[in-house]
Order: structure tokens, then C-alpha cells, then sequence
């Protein structure tokens, strides 16, 4: 970022590294503040960065990829600029930012285009940035070939923490059925389609989701008292 803050949002020249986004500020050693501290790490100042997105050439097999979705897409009536938010390289990983209502056609396309072939989901994981305005929640899937010699990127969708509703890739990917489970148990992100959204390490009727920043570290009343398993003609049933 500029000091002037002009032409921050200007690309940066091809076959350049972007500048880093800023998204937060953190003061003290974790973030903490008030507490107390006489070591001098009270005082620090640490903005919280996010890579900025990649300029063309990514490099290695990422420019085909993305070549090859943008073509896949354009053949199924989408268009990659309205499906693709933004691509990021990073520390030689790629993670290519779709949004939300296009993650299903994106995730099929990904599939099954012949030059494409990410067979597998190897899951999606959940991530809660408060200070994201409008962004606050992601959700992270990590994508295989095994066709292409076990290529690997990662898509990435956002949705804001006052509309947690993001659609569920199960009808692409079957096997992430239990991943979508664990994503809405622990942040609250709501996969819509998704047969069967319970929880799956809490119990039913656990309040809040304990993976969110939000979510209090202590000083709570003890809420789990033990389980108990109910017969089996009393269990939930999904069908």
C-alpha cells in the first residue's frame, strides 16, 4: 500500500507479487490488550495481512487450470468473471476465490472437464475472520487430481456472518458430507441442499459453535454433562 494511499487499487505489473491486503490491526503479542503486561510486548503492532490477488503468469500448472475453467465454464453458459472473485498464489499453492452461488457449477466443472479431473474433495474446513466486514466467514475446500499427476488447488467462499448460507457441494463431491457437517457445527455455516445438516462432535443440542472467534474461551457454565446413547428406535433418523 502506498503511503499516499493513490492507485492502491491498481494491478500490480504482470509477473510482479501483488501487495498484501491489510484487514486488521493487532496490538500486544496475542492480540490481547489490558492485561496487565510489563514485558514490552504489550506495545506491539501487527497488521493482520492477507496475500493480494496473483497477477498473470502464476506459474507451474496454475495458468492452465485457470485457462482451462474459464473455457469449461463459458461451455456451461457461466462466466468465469462472475463465477471467479479472485486467484491468489501464495507460498506455491493456489487458491482460487469463487463466489458463493456459482460454488456447485465451479466445483462440477473442476470434475469433470476432461483437462481439469479434480476428482476429489478432500474436504472443506471453516474460518471465521471478524474483522472481514462482510466476508466473515470462509469456507475452504482442497481439490486432487489424481488424473493430472495429483495437481492440487484450493477454492475458497465467503458469506457474511449476518447471512451464513452457502450452498453445499454434496451432489459433486458425496464424500464431503461429513465435512459440511463438521464446518456448520463448529462456525455455523449453513450448507444449503445438504441432506442431512446435524451436528457431528457436539451434541444435538449444543448452543453456539465453538470454533468461531466469538465463541467464549471460559467463564462459561460447564454445558456438557456427560452423554448417553438412546435406542435405536428413539436415534435420528435421516431418511
Amino acid at each position: 500500500m502506498s503511503k499516499t494511499g493513490e492507485n492502491d487499487n491498481l494491478p500490480a505489473a504482470p509477473g510482479t507479487d501483488p501487495e498484501p491486503v491489510v484487514i486488521d490491526v493487532r496490538q500486544g503479542m496475542f492480540g490481547a490488550a489490558n492485561g496487565g503486561d510489563t514485558s514490552g510486548y504489550g506495545g506491539l503492532v501487527a497488521p493482520v495481512l492477507f496475500p493480494g490477488a496473483a497477477v498473470r503468469p502464476y506459474g507451474g500448472y496454475f495458468d492452465e487450470v485457470v485457462d482451462q475453467l474459464e473455457r469449461a465454464l463459458a461451455s456451461g453458459s457461466t462466466a468465469y468473471s462472475l463465477a471467479v472473485e479472485r486467484v491468489v498464489v501464495d507460498r506455491g499453492e493456489m487458491t482460487v476465490f469463487v463466489a458463493r452461488e456459482h460454488v456447485v457449477t465451479v466445483a462440477r466443472a473442476l470434475r469433470d472437464d476432461p483437462m481439469l479431473r479434480f476428482e476429489m474433495c478432500t474436504g472443506v474446513s471453516g474460518v471465521h475472520y471478524p474483522h472481514e466486514v462482510g466476508r466473515e466467514l470462509h469456507a475452504v475446500y482442497h481439490l486432487l487430481s489424481i488424473t493430472n499427476g495429483g495437481r492440487r488447488i484450493r477454492l475458497e467462499v465467503t458469506c457474511p456472518d449476518d447471512d451464513r448460507h452457502i450452498p453445499s457441494i454434496v451432489e459433486v463431491y458425496p464424500a464431503n458430507d461429513w465435512h459440511e457437517r463438521e464446518t456448520w457445527d463448529m462456525f455455523g455455516i449453513e450448507f444449503d441442499g445438504h441432506p442431512a445438516l446435524t451436528r457431528i462432535l457436539m451434541p444435538d443440542d449444543w448452543p453456539g459453535h465453538p470454533q468461531r472467534k466469538d465463541y467464549p474461551l471460559g467463564g462459561i457454565p460447564v454445558e456438557y454433562k456427560g452423554a448417553t446413547i438412546p435406542p435405536p428406535d428413539q436415534r435420528r433418523s435421516y431418511n
